[in-house]
């Protein structure tokens, strides 16, 4: 009896053992399970964010590829105004002794101007005198016309005078 007490005890005890080992396996098997729940739930949260991630570095690729074509557009702008400027500087810088030309024409035309209106306001002055003149030799005339009609008749009855003598 011994022995098999012993036999029974080690088999209880293995099988009280075995039973302890599977609770533990059992709870390390659940822990894992749980550990991989959450990290099945992590993973998805992470390719969530993974994707709203990729979305956005594809939003912002395509901003920054938006912005560097307008820099581009800018720049080329940019180009073209400081290319149009240049041009615009040779031009007054070739105008410039044209402008002083101009001015010295222009100058000259002013003070020819200035005499022609200077000589055009005596001849103005001179035509009122005259007309005045004329207008004061009409009134006399007019005023004396008597005068010269009278002596006209005079003049030929004097001459019927002389031929009738």
């Amino acid at each position: 009896m011994s022995g098999d007490d012993e036999g029974t005890i080690t088999d209880e005890l293995r099988i009280r053992q075995l039973s302890e080992e599977l609770t533990a396996q059992t709870e390390r098997v659940t822990k894992l399970y749980s550990a991989f729940e959450q990290a099945e739930k992590e993973i998805v949260q992470l390719k969530a964010e993974i994707d709203v991630l990729e979305k956005e570095v594809i939003d912002k690729e395509i901003e920054r590829e938006g912005i560097e074509q307008l820099l581009g557009e800018k720049d080329h702008r940019i180009r073209d105004l400081e290319l149009t400027s240049a041009k615009r500087s040779k031009q007054v810088d070739h105008l410039e002794p044209e402008l002083e030309k101009m001015e010295e024409k222009f100058t000259r035309e002013k003070d020819r101007l200035t005499r022609v209106f200077e000589i055009a306001e005596e001849l103005d002055n001179d035509l009122r005198l005259a007309v005045a003149e004329l207008k004061a030799r009409d009134d006399w005339y007019v005023d004396h016309m008597k005068v010269f009609e009278d002596l006209n008749k005079a003049i030929k009855r004097r001459y019927e005078m002389i031929e009738a003598a």
